[in-house]
């Protein structure tokens, strides 16, 4: 373990707990950064109710490894800075992007209180595995160039003017998360809002989980229903979005950026001018 020689009678420095995002679930998506530290961690703390065990599979044979599944906050927080008394580093193992829907902030206040180091390393979201996985873009030239992340009203309140309802009214891309229970009230919420019957939603189960993911698509009228058949209740990204389904159109805006009538810093323009929209083979 990375415990650090403490000269008598000195008073030993804290080590570094770095909050890492693990990722949206394919321990392979963890950032290059992400894995170093795991490699060198006296002390791992990992949210074992959303991040695969896989995960800390690079931890050295003597790292300390818990599992915060079944701890409060202030387990949590004692056990980090009992951990970094001894270790140069520790890390805090987070689902997705740690500064997206977790506690960061809520564990980072009692480190700074005990004069603990810290430092965070970003992580792959689920929203962005999930498009992935479903071979979507969550922006499209003269479609949206707006996505919001959001969740629908549960035991967390919203706060106000940010109801699924009123950000919907924008018809940008929605990536919903923590919703998958209240599909009822999120197709509720889109109707609401204007958006059609028809209008497409596809709904990612566990991306990027090897062997775990399951998508699901369907429109505002049929997705509640689907996901019940397919037995999706917990870890899902809804999207809704006037962009799903794209790669089958066959009318498409081109991005600007490698138009050939486009002119940048690194291109001249080598065709005159014209419009952006074309069909499609």
């Amino acid at each position: 373990m990375n415990e650090r020689a403490i000269a008598p009678g000195s008073a030993p420095a804290p080590g570094t707990v770095w909050f890492v995002g693990a990722g949206p679930g394919d321990p392979e998506l963890i950032t290059v950064k992400g894995r170093g530290l795991v490699e060198r961690a006296g002390a791992i703390l990992f949210a074992g109710s959303l991040v695969s065990e896989t995960a800390v599979r690079w931890a050295r044979p003597d790292c300390a490894i818990a599992d915060s599944k079944g701890m409060t906050l202030e387990q949590m927080s004692a056990w980090l800075i009992a951990q970094a008394a001894r270790c140069e580093t520790v890390v805090r193992l987070q689902t997705g992007d740690p500064g997206l829907y977790g506690a960061l902030i809520e564990l980072v206040q009692p480190l700074d209180a005990a004069g603990v180091p810290i430092g965070v390393v970003p992580g792959v979201s689920s929203a962005m595995a999930s498009a992935a996985a479903a071979v979507e873009s969550l922006t499209l030239p003269e479609v949206t160039q707006t996505v919001i992340f959001t969740r629908v009203e549960g035991r967390t309140p919203m706060p106000e003017g940010e109801s699924l309802e009123a950000l919907a009214a924008h018809h940008s891309t929605l990536c919903i998360f923590l919703s998958i229970t209240l599909m009822g009230k999120v197709t509720a919420a889109l109707t609401a809002a204007g958006w059609s019957p028809d209008a497409p939603v596809v709904v990612v189960h566990k991306a990027s989980w090897p062997g775990e993911e399951k998508i699901v698509r369907g429109t505002v009228a049929t997705i509640q229903a689907l996901c019940r058949d397919a037995r999706i209740a917990s870890q899902s990204m809804i999207i809704a979005s006037p962009t799903l389904g794209a790669r089958q159109w066959t009318t498409l805006a081109k991005s600007k950026l490698y138009d050939a009538s486009f002119t940048h810093r690194f291109r001249r323009a080598s065709v005159p001018a014209q419009t952006l929209r074309q069909d499609l083979p």
